[in-house]
């Protein structure tokens, strides 16, 4: 096709570039004598008729969306037109290679200029955006390194326009799957945050020299996307906070492109950007996965609200904090890596080898597939009748707090809350990490996790049968209570049973809350094979000074009745920390 005058007016070259959709052209323009880039759509030679009108409308529609915006960074478009009976695109010609043949043939890329690359394109997004287009297909190939130094985006072929109906057929996937946020995977809307992944993802290859989801086939790159993390990239530098913060799995985490511009303006100069660590989870305490996984990676850690299954799921051999090995009734929530409870993460396993942290996402899926029924300590396995007290040993604490101290209630009242107060029989017992909450007498207080900012304090009758849990997240990474909860209730959806009574925002103490209701039902199969309904009710609420308080109840769904009222009276005579 060498010489081949297209519509009267455009003279091909030579073939600069290929793909799976068409070829690019160096020709001249013998109207205006300039040099210019023309794009043919070779799929169109090979496709039916109908699919031929897709391929020519996808061109306009590139067309179109590459002409309202106007910016720099962005390959303008000269003209769109039809010879042959197939669409072709006419753009200004840049002179340089793609990203994509720089790392081939580099291996990777230094993290400033990586960094300086993606200033431009995030620069080209924002643009675009502006104008209410997203491109859909951000990767190394599309974009443009010019001799001059430029950096372009191009490849507007799959945009899609703000108000302009889809041309895209009904559950057909576009773009590359390396590079596909996991909304799109999942098949929900895309939008500007998921530009924003495929240029995370983009970032990590620049500086790696391969994609961080590629697997054997595009089904298997496609479950990585949405349910594995990346390996952290050993040679980022700078940039890796960027990279950790563009990649986060849900959309409404990443940072806005106005944030992510000023990270990346800073990875360029060589500076790490300490903004970006407000995107990305914070780190917990080991976590032993039982020979179920890959070593997790460090900076790609869990947060502390990484709740599965609620009664407590297991690491064989391993009892938590606050538990002495053969002495006394299992901690609340049972031996072993315990997921019970509303923000349960495990605590560090003992070793000559600590265990990096696994990635937050990863982390919940582990938790859905381990996660067992409640270990009862001593004598519990028999049902408590009676249960507002009880006898276990007290099993302790860890890491210096002590035990709780009971002192009489001061409600004042002469009934078991007729009145709507805390009964008179109850006893306010004040923790050593400063709260203090009104229970039955007898209750016994559990260390489960103290780590970093993540305090986590359970209180039982019965070794956990029963149990009220308060977490305390200093640095929590949702926006608000109720959103955390939401969250979370997407890791429960395979619980058996799994049924929401109440999940609803709400104000707890003047502040903005949330409370979350539901039950399930835990197996036989699931030791120590104590089956049957649960039941289990959250209060989440932020304080004034941004510290995350979890109030938490479970039991057994027949004990209902009696837990629901003892909840509205844990509610009462909950007191948070002092300030200060």
């Amino acid at each position: 096709m060498q010489g081949l005058l297209v519509a009267g007016r455009y003279r091909l070259a030579d073939s600069i570039g290929s793909g799976g959709m068409g070829r690019v052209w160096r020709a001249h323009d013998e109207v205006l004598h300039r040099t210019v880039a023309v794009k043919e759509l070779t799929a169109a030679l090979y496709v039916s008729d109908g699919d031929r009108a897709v391929l020519l409308a996808r061109t306009r529609a590139e067309a179109r969306a590459a002409a309202r915006i106007n910016h720099s960074a962005v390959v303008t478009v000269h003209d769109v037109l039809e010879h042959d009976g197939r669409p072709w695109i006419v753009m200004e010609l840049v002179e340089g290679n793609s990203l994509a043949d720089a790392v081939k043939e580099r291996g990777r890329m230094e993290p400033g200029e990586a960094a300086r690359i993606g200033l431009w394109v995030l620069r080209a997004l924002r643009a675009a955006h502006s104008a209410g287009v997203l491109h859909r297909d951000v990767k190394p190939g599309n974009v443009l390194l010019g001799a001059d130094g430029r950096v372009l985006l191009t490849d507007f072929g799959i945009a899609q326009i703000e108000g302009d109906s889809t041309i895209t057929r009904t559950g057909e996937v576009v773009g590359s799957v390396d590079y596909l946020a996991p909304e799109r995977v999942r098949g929900h809307d895309p939008g500007p945050a998921s530009d924003l992944w495929a240029l995370g993802a983009t970032l990590y290859t620049a500086v790696e020299g391969r994609s961080p989801f590629r697997r054997t086939s595009p089904l298997s790159t496609m479950q990585a996307v949405v349910e594995e993390e990346a390996d952290e990239p050993r040679h980022s530098g700078a940039l890796g906070p960027v990279i950790a913060a563009l990649l986060r799995k849900e959309p409404e985490r990443r940072p806005s492109a106005e944030e992510a511009e000023q990270m990346l303006a800073e990875a360029a100069e060589g500076r790490r950007p300490h903004a970006a660590q407000a995107f990305i989870p914070t780190q917990s305490s080991g976590l032993h996965t039982g020979g179920t996984g890959t070593p997790p990676r460090p900076g790609y850690g869990p947060t502390a609200h990484a709740s599965g299954y609620e009664p407590g799921g297991t690491v064989p051999g391993y009892e938590p904090a606050g538990t002495a090995s053969g002495h006394g009734p299992a901690a609340p929530g049972g031996p072993g890596r315990s997921m019970t409870g509303p923000t349960a993460v495990a605590p560090t396993p003992p070793g000559p080898a600590p265990v990096r942290p696994r990635p937050r996402r990863r982390l919940r899926t582990l938790v859905l597939v381990v996660a067992v029924a409640a270990v009862l300590g001593g004598g519990a396995a028999v049902a408590f009748q009676e249960w507002g007290g009880g006898s276990a040993q007290n099993a302790g604490s860890s890491g210096g707090a002590g035990p709780a101290t009971p002192s009489p209630s001061a409600s004042g009242s002469a009934t078991r809350g007729s009145d709507g107060t805390v009964p008179a029989s109850w006893e306010s017992y004040h923790d050593p990490l400063g709260f203090s909450l009104s229970l039955p007498k007898g209750w016994k207080r559990t260390v489960y996790e103290l780590s970093g900012g993540l305090k986590q304090i359970d209180y039982s009758p019965d070794g956990g049968y029963h149990f009220v849990r308060i977490a305390i997240n200093s640095s929590p990474d949702f926006a608000d209570a109720h959103q955390h909860q939401v969250d979370l209730e997407q890791q429960l959806q395979r619980l058996v049973d799994y049924k929401r009574v109440a999940l609803k925002a709400n104000i707890y103490r003047d502040r903005n809350g949330s409370l979350w209701e539901y039950t399930w039902t835990a197996l036989k199969k699931d030791p120590p094979h104590i089956a049957g309904p649960r039941h289990a009710i959250e209060e989440t609420y932020y304080s004034r000074s941004g510290t995350e308080y979890a109030i938490y109840m479970s039991t057994p769904e027949q004990d209902w009745a009696k837990t629901s009222k003892q909840f509205k009276w844990v509610l009462q005579g909950w007191q948070e920390p002092p300030a200060g």
